[in-house]
């Protein structure tokens, strides 16, 4: 029997990270096409503390932050296939992940990788789902071509690493520190150059012979807009994941015509359902083999539910290598 009660993180007003505040909350019911989930582990990403910071979520979707999941299903949507009670799963998620229950669109769900538990499974979906379309869809990364990742030591960029190389990519990566860049090493990268001490530019062209990356993965924003392009390789593709470091991209555009560079990007999160199935789908054939062999999730830090303060406190302190996750407490 369910409760009908559960904990949640919920944003008492926009802020920093003490605006969050444990509540309880109705357990929520599934609709047809949806599984509730009891939650073991949940990741923290970027875009929550950024929810946090605005205090509200996107139209429609739960106020209670959190965009992954990893637990076991509890309940099923009358027109739900393929799922039973019971099954451990790991989801990705229109918020909702900082609480004891959880409600995932159908078609998002996974198995829990064989040998994993849930915290490790936990720090899957938004990694996989997010590097898979930018890098390898959007980005159209190929077999010997070389990737650059801005942000190789962050949840996304540690997966990034494992995944690219196994796929037979060339990976160099740049990170804030000596300690992440040998990482990031240790996790696959080829090369890692500190942008703190180091001219990645400059760092690139020898690492490639002056040829440069055919992919730039950049998780800067804005910030290096003009330096990506001297930094891209011909016809390279540049894929932004946020607007954090400097929302406006600015560049000559006499350096786009000249390298013929594409410069896209995406929000995973307003991604319409179609698109991420299809993304689970190529995810569950293409990925899932790799996971425990070729591929491992870093966890940083793991911390109680109640104590979501602290992990954006880890998050916002740029100290992390890999994920921090919150476990929430179940009788």
């Amino acid at each position: 029997m369910l409760p009908t009660k559960m904990t949640a993180i919920g944003i008492r007003a926009p802020g920093g990270p003490e605006v969050l505040q444990a509540q309880t909350r109705d357990v929520p019911a599934p609709s047809p096409n949806q599984v509730l989930i009891r939650v073991r582990a949940a990741g923290v990403n970027r875009h929550d503390c950024g929810q946090r910071q605005r205090g509200s979520p996107p139209p429609g979707a739960t106020d209670i932050p959190g965009l992954e999941v990893a637990g076991e299903v509890v309940g099923l949507g009358e027109s739900v296939q393929g799922l039973t009670l019971g099954a451990p799963v790991c989801a990705l998620v229109n918020g909702g992940g900082y609480a004891q229950y959880c409600l995932a669109e159908a078609p998002l769900v996974l198995p829990i990788p064989a040998g994993f538990d849930a915290q490790r499974a936990a720090c899957l979906p938004e990694a996989l789902f997010t590097l898979w379309f930018n890098v390898f869809e959007l980005g159209a990364l190929c077999t010997g071509e070389t990737l650059l990742i801005h942000g190789g030591a962050s949840g996304v960029g540690t997966m990034t690493i494992q995944v690219a190389r196994a796929r037979g990519a060339r990976v160099l990566v740049t990170a804030g520190t000596d300690d992440k860049c040998a990482a990031c090493v240790r996790l696959g990268a080829e090369h890692a150059i500190n942008y703190n001490t180091q001219d990645f530019v400059a760092e690139l062209a020898r690492l490639t012979e002056g040829r440069g990356a055919d992919v730039i993965f950049d998780m800067a924003g804005g910030l290096y807009a003009e330096r990506n392009l001297h930094a891209i390789a011909a016809d390279g593709r540049i894929v932004h994941l946020t607007t954090r470091g400097e929302p406006i991209f600015r560049a000559p555009l006499e350096l786009i015509l000249r390298k013929r560079a594409r410069i896209t990007g995406s929000f995973l999160r307003p991604l319409p359902l179609e698109r991420k199935t299809e993304v689970a789908r190529t995810l569950r054939r293409d990925v899932w083999p790799m996971l425990g062999a070729q591929v491992n999730p870093v966890i940083d830090s793991v911390f109680a539910l109640d104590d979501a303060v602290a992990a954006h406190q880890r998050m916002e302190s740029n100290a992390h290598v890999g994920k921090i996750l919150l476990t929430p407490a179940h009788r």
